[in-house]
């Protein structure tokens, strides 16, 4: 099952985040069992980050915690806070040097993450009547600009398949490696266009969780629930096709499992899988920066576009609210805005002729 690669990666965080809590005050600790039960352990150890860089900003910029240690501060101290060390936080960390003195920025979508880790840090306490009230909740939102939502075209997704398949415009050096792994590369980018699959759960994948006899795979989903996804014929001869190869690698110890192999004989990582599906785009559409969440939002659009169903997308998706799924994955056509254009009349035709 896929749960020994994510049994795997809880251990490794939860390993992560009792480090970084050795590091917070004490009071911390309480936080972190309180949200365990409604949180994933990456959704823990992502808070813990952004709570690191919160109390190592306030010993080193703010006056009143000069004299502290970060495991010295306490909750009394917290209630001191107004809004305003709030606001000079997010402009703190819109670039800042980390302890080991390394520049990093952070764009207003990653401040808006860590405001939201605060309010609910303080949102905790305030609950439990240990802070008089929550004032990151005061502190008002940066604000967030919409990014574009790009997609692959029919043809587009057409011509990247064709690609992976045959290679035929890879240089000389990719051809090397792509006759080693076109078959494990097209089940990879079928897998994604054929159901929408995020590139975590495809990551953890095993060879077990795999049923060829019902077109169904299991899956971990982002919060931790286990799931069933059913595939299509293209997706099952592709995945078949691999399996041929697969059958004929021995893997690294650890690594049985595992559905997709390096060239290294482990499994694939998030990273590995990224750097591939941006090799084979950047060549078959190098204007669109395509990376395995723009695959997905591919599949969402394509299923709502063939079944006009939200509620289907959302389900296949694993996605809990229907309005997140309306916002990324129903694009209004190109055909209704060229209705749009035609339709708005500024003056009359014999007016124009004059």
């Amino acid at each position: 099952m896929a749960d020994n690669y994510n049994v795997s990666k809880n251990k490794i965080y939860t390993l992560k985040l009792r480090e970084i809590l050795k590091e917070l005050p004490s009071f911390c600790g309480d936080y972190f069992r309180g949200i365990e039960n409604n949180t994933s352990i990456l959704t823990r150890y992502g808070y813990a980050t952004d709570l690191k860089i919160f109390f190592n900003f306030l010993v080193n910029e703010i006056a009143e915690f000069r004299n502290k240690k970060v495991i010295d501060i306490t909750l009394d101290d917290l209630a001191e806070l107004k809004v305003v060390h709030f606001e000079i936080f997010l402009n703190y960390v819109t670039l800042y040097e980390n302890s080991d003195n390394e520049e990093l920025m952070n764009n207003d979508r990653a401040k808006a993450r860590k405001l939201s880790t605060l309010r609910s840090f303080f949102k905790y306490f305030y609950s439990k009547e240990l802070l008089p009230n929550n004032v990151p909740a005061l502190v008002r939102q940066p604000k967030l600009h919409e990014k574009p939502i790009l997609r692959l075209e029919p043809n587009e997704v057409a011509d990247l398949l064709d690609l992976v398949q045959d290679g035929d415009k890879l240089t000389e050096k990719q051809k090397k490696y792509h006759q080693l792994t076109n078959s494990r590369d097209l089940a990879i980018l079928t897998l994604f266009l054929g159901t929408g699959i995020r590139i975590s759960e495809l990551v953890g994948i095993d060879i077990d969780d795999i049923n060829f006899e019902t077109n169904q795979f299991s899956i971990i989903r982002k919060g931790g629930n286990t799931d069933i996804l059913m595939f299509g014929d293209e997706v099952r001869t592709a995945l078949l096709n691999y399996m041929v190869d697969r059958e004929k690698i021995i893997p690294c110890d650890g690594h049985e499992n595992a559905l997709f192999l390096s060239m290294q004989r482990k499994r694939m990582s998030v990273r590995s899988i990224e750097n591939l599906v941006k090799k084979y785009a950047s060549i078959v559409i190098p204007q669109k920066n395509i990376s395995p969440h723009k695959l997905r939002s591919t599949y969402g659009t394509m299923l709502y576009n063939e079944t006009s169903d939200i509620y289907l997308v959302a389900d296949v998706l694993g996605q809990k609210d229907v309005n997140t799924t309306r916002k990324y994955y129903v694009p209004v056509s190109e055909d209704r805005r060229k209705i749009a254009a035609r339709t708005i009349k500024l003056r009359d035709n014999e007016n124009t002729d004059n």
